[in-house]
């Protein structure tokens, strides 16, 4: 090969792009990595109810380091994403020296249980909240079926003027509504909606009309419901 002069040409012509590219390399990592390129302002924007700027004050002091190319990016929206009320982040960098996020909170709809609380798309999170908020159980897995069905009880309810205040799924998917009167109504596993419409239907002209308060209402019926009211003590 050392006898070739075509080889050892395009040997040294390799090394030489090689050497190029290798020099080419250190010179940016240098210039990007000097202070002539500082992230002035960090722009967070997003309609924000429980984000509050001390929290992302501190997001960006203690996690975002860099300039304005080198920092990363997903290091970035993972750091907001800690923050307990936030669903979802966007980052993105705005020539010369701006970065901004765009923050999407959380719509509490309910708790689950005592352990977390239900998002608007029937996700879990953990978050602190003193709203009145509808009380939800039911298997782990289930989360967004108790959500949407929550909101489909919610609307046959109206007219009534009930409104749900607690909703149980069973592990045999068997539905029951706790009301604000302090009713509740079995509504067991089959024809659910159906059964709570004719219900709410025959309200006003039944129970509606003698203004008795019911403890417990099983519609668990083909051609109607049963109901109890409460067991008044002894004194």
């Amino acid at each position: 090969m050392w006898d070739k002069p075509q080889h050892l040409l395009r040997i040294a012509n390799g090394l030489f792009v090689v050497a190029a590219a290798l020099a080419l390399y250190m010179t940016l990592f240098v210039v990007l990595h000097l202070p002539i390129f500082p992230l002035k302002e960090v722009k967070v924007e997003g309609a924000m109810s429980h984000v509050t700027r001390d929290q992302v004050s501190l997001i960006v002091d203690r996690y975002l380091r860099g300039n304005f190319f080198t920092l990363d990016l997903t290091e970035a929206r993972q750091a907001f994403q800690r923050l307990p009320w936030v669903r979802n982040v966007s980052v993105r960098r705005n020539w010369p020296d701006k970065l901004e996020v765009t923050l999407e909170e959380h719509k509490e709809l309910a708790r689950w249980g005592n352990i977390a609380l239900v998002n608007s798309y029937g996700e879990l999170f953990h978050a602190a909240s003193d709203s009145d908020l509808p009380v939800f159980y039911g298997p782990g897995d289930s989360v967004s079926d108790v959500a949407q069905q929550y909101g489909k009880f919610s609307e046959l309810l109206k007219p009534s003027g009930m409104h749900v205040t607690q909703l149980a799924l069973s592990p045999r998917r068997a539905w029951e509504i706790g009301t604000n009167t302090g009713m509740v109504i079995q509504l067991g596993r089959e024809q659910t909606e159906a059964r709570l419409a004719r219900f709410v239907a025959a309200w006003p002209k039944t129970l509606g009309k003698l203004n008795m308060k019911v403890a417990y209402a099983d519609l668990r019926y083909p051609n109607g419901f049963a109901v109890r009211r409460p067991v008044s003590k002894k004194g």
